[in-house]
């Protein structure tokens, strides 16, 4: 039976997952079969058990069945723990092994891609979702200083600010008690508000200070509101998500095919494909 790999989400059409994996399958020379799979999350364990079934043995997943696929391993990283949400699944005997690979894939973005050094940074987090939950962890052990995460639900930023388990360096703040917070090196949105690019997306300028990067963690038009408002109040770095979304497949390819691809040739053909906010 022929492996069988898969990326699973709904919807799942718009991908690029299939494309980055066949890339970095052709760069080493291995022969692969990668599919999307379209599931609703009432559907999906029955989905990736058939998957199995029929010779499946890793698998991406996107939103929003993450926090689903976590509950499905029967193992899992310590950083998969403490997100609670799984974006890779490895076959080990008869269950899955799950890790989440976002947040290592955005931190080898901003320091190798961007050459920001992370270390002694004051970061703000917006969000406290499972994408905020799989980058926080990342982020702290790249070194930064201070975590602050804000999200519109406040329960759900202590929650994670529990989760992490470190108050000197995890604080949580009110959405709309931003502007007492001072300002920030590196500003990450891990929400989903702004996603329709002709919506406004507003932040307090006293966030922003002469060296402050704006992430935004989704790329293309899902970006925009954010980054436009990061270019408006001049920060000196804007970035998307489309890196860590190669660094974190080519993570998932390591760990599926034991051998780590280059990742610029990949990133460089999707940029062209991926405008950033606010350029031509």
């Amino acid at each position: 039976m022929t492996a069988r790999y898969a990326v699973f989400g709904q919807p799942i059409a718009h991908s690029q997952s299939p494309h980055i994996h066949a890339a970095f399958a052709r760069q080493e020379g291995i022969a692969l079969d990668y599919r999307a799979i379209e599931a609703a999350p009432a559907d999906f364990p029955a989905a990736l058990e058939a998957f199995a079934a029929d010779g499946g043995v890793g698998a991406n997943v996107t939103a929003p069945l993450k926090e689903i696929a976590f509950g499905l391993c029967k193992t899992f990283t310590s950083r998969a723990m403490l997100a609670q949400s799984v974006n890779t699944l490895l076959r080990k005997g008869d269950g899955w092994h799950g890790d989440t690979t976002d947040g290592v894939g955005l931190v080898r973005d901003l320091t190798d891609r961007h050459s920001l050094d992370l270390r002694g940074r004051r970061v703000l987090l917006l969000g406290a979702g499972g994408s905020a939950r799989s980058v926080a962890p990342a982020l702290l052990d790249a070194g930064i200083r201070e975590l602050v995460v804000v999200n519109r639900t406040p329960e759900r930023a202590d929650e994670l600010s529990d989760a992490i388990g470190e108050p000197g360096r995890v604080l949580t703040q009110y959405w709309d008690r931003m502007d007492e917070l001072g300002d920030f090196e590196l500003i990450v949105n891990a929400t989903s508000a702004g996603r329709d690019r002709n919506e406004e997306f507003k932040l307090p300028l006293s966030l922003v200070n002469s060296l402050t990067t704006a992430v935004d963690l989704n790329y293309g038009e899902a970006s925009f509101a954010f980054l436009a408002w990061a270019r408006a109040a001049q920060c000196r770095n804007i970035v998307d998500g489309l890196g860590m979304l190669v660094e974190q497949a080519a993570t998932s390819f390591q760990q599926w095919h034991e051998v780590r691809p280059e990742t610029g040739p990949v990133y460089d053909e999707l940029r062209a494909n991926y405008v950033l906010a606010g350029e031509a």
